[in-house]
């Protein structure tokens, strides 16, 4: 079946299907403004693409798909030098662009980019349509390459192929009851896994509408009038601070979080303005989406489900012995199955390091499992189990314990070095009208007092991603 089933083969001309900020359209001219970019890529392996929130953007990633081009995104805030580090790495014979983006129309071939890359260009022209049906690629063929950022080093180009995408996105729709009579409204980058394989391929394969709104403005989700939204813990923690676009959300079927953990108070206070407890879910760009709650189920505050169709999960200590899935036990996260990855692009070293022996990916994320199957994110193992005077501590849990207090905004917790403990719990709190010492009282309250914060430090904002990520390795780098 067609990686893009329900787009390949749709006849529905409604021309509200598909809509990308002011732009909208049909199924079928959707297709015909791919098949003419892929009349222009037949024949070349790689092309990037710059992901603006365009409909350009969707028309190239498609017309490189029905191609069989496996597609480089390239984020649109990229600096210069992780940009070209994208363009070299992957091998991209082409780049496509907007028609008369700074290109003077020219085509394949006719010139290179303007940006200096060197590349041919492609244009995306909405203004042509082709009825070419180009033959569909095996489940085998890579899809994507998305390039994704580890602890060190310049950014990793991760193979996604068709079969894994199109596995992941099924096993969605089944744990989702995702179907053709859905709106997906969401925010989100087209340069990841969240928004653009789940957020944009997932429509066409199974054939909801889409609404892209652009901005992810908590206004802008209220007024889009979906059935089904997708966030990140930002976006949700903004909508859950502005009442009336929350409770505009009362009609949806299901609104589902992912990309990072979902602070408890922003899920019981969504839960009580718009009425649904959220469904959240994990993934990696290695490994696409493999655990999630499921819409016909229980949805649990700091928890993210069970493993998918196909999917197999287990934790591990540092030895790699088998730990117990018995709610308790914390340990990295390995997962086996059909969505993940085919391996880091011209990176041997990277592929091996992330297999552990026995041929499971190391996803690099510490995790419970109960004895249920449900599974518990602590965080990475390089930033959030803190092993700290002989005792292992969730980071996660302390920032839970602070984000309770009414005056913190936001908390990142992490282990700095420290001669006698090995590693101290500090946190980063953004908060109003309380002090450090204050905060540290209020955690050894609630928790066991070796998991208190032995320092705090009050910031005026946390460093975040363009997914909404903390990124704690710049905390602990100071």
């Amino acid at each position: 079946m067609s990686l893009l089933a329900a787009m390949s083969s749709s006849m529905d001309e409604r021309p509200d299907r598909i809509r990308i900020g002011d732009r909208s359209a049909s199924p079928p001219r959707l297709r015909e403004w791919a098949a003419a970019v892929a009349d222009d890529l037949h024949g070349t392996d790689r092309v990037a693409i710059e992901t603006t929130p365009t409909m350009e953007t969707v028309v190239g990633v498609v017309g490189a798909l029905l191609a069989g081009t496996a597609v480089v995104p390239v984020p649109p805030d990229a600096g210069p030098r992780e940009r070209e580090h994208i363009l070299r790495d992957s091998g991209a014979r082409a780049l496509l662009v907007p028609a008369g983006a700074g290109t003077a129309g020219t085509t394949r071939g006719g010139g290179p980019a303007a940006d200096g890359s060197g590349l041919p260009v492609v244009p995306v022209d909405l203004r042509r349509t082709s009825a070419t049906r180009h033959p569909e690629p095996g489940p085998e063929r890579t899809a994507l390459i998305l390039y994704t950022s580890g602890t060190t080093g310049a950014p990793k180009g991760a193979l996604l192929s068709r079969g894994a995408i199109a596995t992941c996105l099924d096993g969605l729709a089944e744990a989702w009851r995702w179907t053709p009579d859905d709106l997906l409204v969401h925010g989100l980058p087209l340069f990841h896994v969240h928004g653009l394989v789940l957020g944009v391929l997932g429509p066409l394969r199974i054939g909801s509408r889409l609404h892209h709104v652009g901005r992810p403005q908590p206004e802008r989700y209220a007024a889009a009038g979906g059935t089904l939204y997708f966030g990140v813990p930002t976006i949700w923690s903004r909508i859950a601070a502005t009442p009336t676009a929350a409770r505009a959300l009362r009609s949806a079927r299901l609104l589902v979080s992912g990309s990072a953990a979902l602070p408890t108070a922003v899920f019981d206070g969504l839960a009580a303005l718009t009425g649904h407890r959220m469904v959240e879910r994990y993934g990696m760009t290695e490994t696409l989406i493999t655990v999630s709650a499921r819409a016909d189920g229980p949805r649990r505050p700091g928890a993210v489900g069970l493993a998918l169709p196909g999917v197999r999960t287990r934790i591990v200590d540092e030895q790699g012995r088998d730990l117990p899935a018995d709610g308790t036990a914390m340990g990295e996260l390995l997962v086996a199955g059909p969505t993940l990855f085919d391996g880091y692009l011209n990176r041997p070293d990277a592929d091996a390091a992330s297999r552990s022996a026995d041929g499971w990916f190391r996803t690099g994320d510490v995790a419970t499992i109960g004895p249920d199957g449900w599974h518990r994110i602590v965080g990475r193992a390089s930033t959030d189990l803190i092993k700290s005077g002989g005792y292992r501590i969730g980071a996660g849990e302390v920032e839970e314990a602070l984000l309770a207090h009414p005056a913190v905004r936001e908390a990142a917790v992490v282990g700095l070095p420290h001669p006698d403990l090995g590693q101290q719990v500090t946190a980063f709190v953004v908060a109003d009208g309380v002090t450090g010492a204050e905060l540290v009282d209020f955690v050894a309250r609630q928790l066991s007092v070796h998991k208190r914060p032995r320092v705090v430090r009050l910031v005026d904002a946390l460093p975040r991603n363009a997914l909404g990520k903390v990124q704690k390795k710049r905390l602990v780098e100071g």
